[in-house]
């Protein structure tokens, strides 16, 4: 199964809103993010479904790529949130995909830097090194070869900023 790791695009300051889970894409990062979904459609993607945090940036960044026809789906997932778990999503990915039959499936995460960057970390070496870093509407593509056991055994196969796909 391959899985893209997205980060939301460019979002509004911080300081501008309360609630930092109210903050919405820019404009620049809307037109950013929209560049990207329609690279990854020229490319052929087609995920099975788009799961995405609840945060306004997120799923904003998640419409962008259903607009683009990259898939039919699009799922607000907690686990997704700042400090998610990936074992949340590990239990939701074993219950949701039949692990002997899931090869070619493709999925996409849509959520929030450092967390994207760790849960990559996890999978392809087994821990947490704080040395991956997806950019603001940056793709990160992993194969997972065994859903039961992917932890430090998935591989890299995509890890690109927007620069590179606009």
């Amino acid at each position: 199964m391959d899985i893209y790791l997205i980060r939301h695009g460019i979002a509004a300051e911080r300081e501008l809103y309360q609630e930092d889970s109210q903050r919405p894409l820019t404009q620049k990062g809307i037109e950013r993010t929209t560049l990207v979904a329609q690279k990854l459609a020229k490319l052929g993607l087609k995920f099975e479904q788009i799961l995405t945090s609840p945060l306004v940036r997120a799923y904003q960044t998640a419409e962008i790529l259903q607009k683009a026809g990259l898939s039919q789906k699009t799922t607000i997932f907690e686990p997704l949130s700042p400090n998610g778990k990936i074992q949340e999503w590990l239990d939701w990915l074993v219950k949701e995909y039949d692990p002997n039959a899931h090869a070619q499936k493709k999925l996409a995460l849509v959520g929030h830097q450092p967390d994207l960057g760790d849960w990559v970390e996890m999978l392809v070496w087994g821990s947490v090194r704080e040395q991956i870093t997806v950019k603001k509407a940056g793709v990160i593509g992993l194969t997972i070869s065994d859903l039961n056991s992917p932890l430090g055994k998935s591989q890299l196969f995509l890890l690109t900023s927007p620069k590179w796909l606009i």
